[in-house]
């Protein structure tokens, strides 16, 4: 017996709509650049779940014994090690999603749902100069500490800059070159 309602198609669950409209690419992108898009924030995650695991969840997977009682360096005495790794990881996290912008609509027209600026062009050289600093940024960053510490971790977080500033050229690119419609 087969049902009169076979196949009734309900809409899109409201975080695939949310995810959709904060992914999807903006006409005009290369697929390399949609690709480089969602790898930056991925790139990030190892070295943020390896802090989030050795020193909030207190894994004994690094060596404490070579930190001594400076393993605070000049953190608050107020701020609990374990939350400041946490937040620290959700903000490299929400760092690295703004890769995503550079591919995505809200990239070049701020959402309308933000007061005050909704429906507005992002100027071009408010989204360039940023990445290319951050792009810059992270390479001599992450390299030096790829060489310091051999962290297998964060070997990944190499690849933040590289990605960012090819993103970035991509993203200049395209914007010399094409018109956004408002809204």
């Amino acid at each position: 017996m087969t049902s009169s309602l076979s196949f009734v198609r309900s809409p899109a669950p409201a975080w695939r709509r949310v995810w959709h409209g904060l992914h999807a690419p903006v006409p005009g992108v290369p697929r390399w650049a949609r690709v480089a898009a969602v790898v930056v924030p991925l790139t990030v995650l190892p070295a943020s779940l390896w802090r989030v695991v050795a020193i909030t969840l207190h894994v004994p997977i690094v060596d404490t014994s070579t930190t001594g009682p400076d393993a605070r360096g000049t953190l608050p005495t107020w701020m609990p090690l374990g939350v400041y790794v946490v937040l620290l990881s959700i903000a490299s996290e929400l760092l690295a999603f703004t890769a995503v912008g550079l591919v995505a609509r809200w990239g070049e027209v701020v959402p309308r749902r933000i007061p005050g600026l909704g429906g507005r062009r992002v100027p071009t050289s408010a989204a360039v100069i940023p990445a290319a600093l951050g792009a810059t940024a992270l390479t001599a960053l992450w390299t030096w500490v790829a060489v310091s510490l051999a962290l297998a971790a964060y070997a990944p977080l190499l690849a933040w800059g590289p990605l960012l500033g090819a993103l970035t050229v991509a993203y200049a690119r395209r914007r010399r070159s094409s018109v956004v419609p408002r809204g």
